[in-house]
């Protein structure tokens, strides 16, 4: 990550920081003519993304639950507003990625499904209480605000490498482009609330902020790779023609260049005693894609913008 061109922010505990801004009732055309695989014609990297977007609509749901369920603990004016601008924002998400997933069951993906189960395996509060009860002991709300400030360190993470490098996403549908660089953008808006809930008003230790960290990482990446063998199936790919994708879809992610060791570095900030979100600054271009918005109000062309070179 290129630091000497970044925005420095104060320390964490200084204001202001990054603004939180909901934007609402955007319009990215996704009823358009979107290819089936939008990611330059490559099934493989299209349903990595594709099956992320079948995570959000509940997960942000689940966050926004997770915080609001301290609010009448929270004295700061500050934080309370930072949370309400966090629920606006994740509401949108999740009701922008649910129509993004119509397209998808319309190709025959049974997201229908994949959310039943979703919901009764990971979402539901009573599974929840019953993960808590049985192996870590700790009230469910705290765990339910610690899996929400480690799962926005990943997408706030996400978000950030992958827009630096133009370059990650360059092949993509400028709709779809667009949909996830507003959602990046967002995520960086409000990357701390979740988390400073956790840690000045519910008193999480150490410990409890890390260890969801650690279990959130290996299950998130199973249940990704779950999703995306599901749709790739759908498609009409075999085991044999999957396989083979797996293999150069993993050198993708994980070779030289490729989409996830740039992440590394920021991923392990988090297990850092004195971490807190405002010490990794913003993506470089964070900017652009305000100012570019600014003067449109159309998120495909402050996308665009953000792709631009020089941006």
């Amino acid at each position: 990550m290129n630091s000497a061109t970044r925005a420095q922010h104060p320390s964490p505990a200084a204001e202001p920081r990054v603004r939180i801004v909901p934007r609402e009732r955007l319009d990215f055309d996704l009823d358009g003519d979107i290819p089936r695989w939008w990611f330059g014609g490559d099934p493989f990297k299209t349903r990595f993304f594709d099956a992320m977007s079948t995570l959000f609509p509940q997960g942000e749901r689940m966050f926004i639950e997770s915080v609001r369920a301290f609010r009448d603990r929270i004295d700061d004016p500050v934080l309370l507003a930072e949370v309400d601008g966090f629920a606006r924002q994740e509401a949108q998400h999740s009701k922008v990625h649910r129509r993004f997933n119509e397209r998808l069951a319309r190709q025959g993906i049974d997201v229908a499904g994949i959310h039943a189960r979703l919901e009764r395996d990971m979402f539901s509060d009573r599974r929840i209480s019953l993960a808590v009860a049985s192996r870590f002991g700790v009230d469910e709300n705290l765990w339910r605000l610690s899996v929400t400030a480690a799962l926005e360190h990943l997408t706030s993470m996400m978000g950030t490498c992958f827009f630096e490098r133009r370059d990650v996403l360059r092949d993509c549908d400028p709709r779809v482009r667009a949909m996830y660089a507003w959602h990046a953008i967002e995520e960086i808006e409000h990357k701390a609330v979740a988390y400073d809930v956790l840690v000045k008003v519910a008193g999480a230790s150490y410990a409890r902020r890390v260890i969801p960290m650690a279990i959130l990482t290996l299950g998130f990446s199973v249940e990704v790779a779950f999703l995306m063998n599901h749709m790739l199936r759908v498609d009409g790919f075999g085991a044999l023609e999957r396989a083979r994708m797996w293999a150069r879809g993993l050198w993708w992610m994980w070779g030289p260049g490729g989409l996830f060791p740039p992440t590394l570095g920021y991923y392990v900030q988090y297990y850092r005693r004195d971490f807190h979100p405002w010490k990794i600054d913003e993506m470089a271009s964070y900017g652009t894609w305000l100012d570019a918005f600014a003067r449109t109000g159309d998120p495909v062309a402050a996308s665009e913008a953000l792709a631009a070179p020089g941006a």
